[in-house]
């Protein structure tokens, strides 16, 4: 844990956060050749590599029906009443979220107008191997599936065992995913992007995974759609003096649990805090199973900013730009419209990012690494294509053709005018003009 001092109205730099792309020439090179293996040797290549990465081996890559009804009953009861409601929270705030083709007809005739469709087939990616995220299947699959998308497929790696998490499963039988293969990492991206002769390529990937999975979705980006590129999981605390210590400290650990590189971030105006959250840290650690992965991230990667007034404070989390962010301050509302950089808020002590991760409603993928700034979580809207459609009349066309043709004129993009000035000339001058 790094601690630093924020004077009133000093500015936070990027320099200060320690976000960095350290390994990533490497890691995309090594995603790079697993893509070329891919393209040219097909399955054989994602067979070798499950056996590589995921020491596992299995009679096929596709993951049959039986496996999945067979998941569903293998998990409990409550596990399963647990994946229903979320799924039921998670598609009612989806549902809100369609929007629907619109058309509108100016007086002189033109009519202008924007179709929505469903992009016709998604991949999602589900992290999996050591862990299970069955949240991540329910994250993805169901915008999608509201949306409307025909087509949903699921890749995910296989455990030692070469069998996929039971729970991971289930949740894509609850959403009504039907098509998934036993692979995962960059060679589970290129499959998607450029198919084998399992796997037939999809038009888009969505979907989390590490960074070898990040780097592969970097690469085949413009030959697919991507959702966005993610990095390293990450959560900042806003606070005061009237936090709970302990609140703050289990939080941390909550995304501080993720992975090693996980991102924690506390920004406080009350300095006094500091010490009671690190005793608090050092007394929950105790009890994790994930001891270690948990304290190399914090560590490593937990940054506290003590900040001079709540202004700074608010300018350093919107500087951040923070995946999480929970807001644990006296009146946490009141300060909702002065955060401008967030891919979620969770307000108040009963709003830890949990409920977020799994069961409010509001999408987990979220944009990470300072990308709140200009990206947003996943929606439907990712699931979706806009089309503009134009339709003049000869009214619209004779009102606007002035101006028209001079932009044209004003680019040097002659046939671009004459297209307008040809239509209103008889075809006699269309002949001459033709033949000049």
């Amino acid at each position: 844990m790094r601690i630093e001092y924020l004077e009133s109205g000093e500015r936070l730099t990027p320099i200060r956060l320690g976000r960095g792309a350290a390994g990533q020439n490497e890691t995309l090179a090594t995603a790079a050749a697993i893509i070329e293996a891919v393209r040219s040797r097909g399955d054989e290549a994602l067979v070798e590599y499950t056996k590589q990465f995921d020491k596992a081996e299995r009679k096929s890559l596709v993951v049959s029906l039986q496996e999945i009804e067979a998941a569903w009953r293998e998990i409990p009861e409550a596990l399963r009443e647990a994946l229903q409601t979320a799924a039921e929270n998670i598609r009612d705030f989806h549902e809100r979220q369609v929007t629907q083709s619109w058309f509108v007809t100016r007086p002189d005739g033109a009519l202008v107008g924007s179709q929505i469709r469903a992009v016709p087939s998604v991949g999602i990616y589900v992290p999996g191997g050591r862990a299970a995220y069955p949240s991540t299947v329910l994250m993805n699959g169901l915008p999608a599936q509201v949306a409307g998308v025909e087509r949903i497929v699921m890749v995910t790696p296989p455990r030692s065992d070469g069998k996929i998490s039971p729970a991971t499963l289930a949740a894509a039988k609850l959403v009504g995913i039907t098509e998934i293969y036993a692979v995962g990492g960059a060679q589970a991206i290129a499959a998607l992007a450029y198919g084998t002769d399992t796997i037939f390529p999809v038009d888009k990937i969505v979907g989390p995974g590490n960074a070898y999975v990040a780097a592969a979705k970097r690469l085949v980006a413009g030959d697919v759609g991507i959702d966005m590129i993610a990095g390293p999981s990450e959560v900042a605390i806003l606070a005061d003096d009237s936090a709970d210590s302990s609140l703050i400290a289990i939080d941390l650990l909550a995304q501080a649990e993720h992975d090693p590189e996980a991102r924690t971030f506390l920004v406080t105006t009350d300095e006094t805090i500091i010490d009671e959250v690190i005793e608090r840290i050092e007394h929950y650690l105790t009890d994790s199973p994930r001891l270690e992965i948990t304290k190399q991230s914090i560590d490593k990667n937990c940054l506290v900013f003590v900040c001079g007034d709540l202004p700074t404070a608010l300018a350093a989390v919107n500087a951040i730009a923070p995946e999480h962010l929970e807001i644990q301050m006296e009146q946490p509302l009141e300060l909702l419209n002065l955060i401008e950089n967030a891919g979620a808020i969770f307000l108040g002590p009963w709003s830890p990012q949990s409920v977020g991760d799994y069961l409010a409603g509001p999408n987990h993928t979220l944009p990470t690494g300072g990308a709140a700034r200009w990206a947003s979580p996943l929606s439907v809207d990712d699931f979706m294509k806009r089309t503009s459609v134009v339709s003049y009349s000869f009214a619209a066309l004779t009102n606007d053709a002035p101006a028209i043709v001079e932009l044209a004129r004003a680019e040097g993009l002659w046939a671009h005018g004459r297209a307008v000035e040809v239509r209103f000339e008889d075809e006699d001058e269309k002949a001459v003009d033709g033949d000049a």
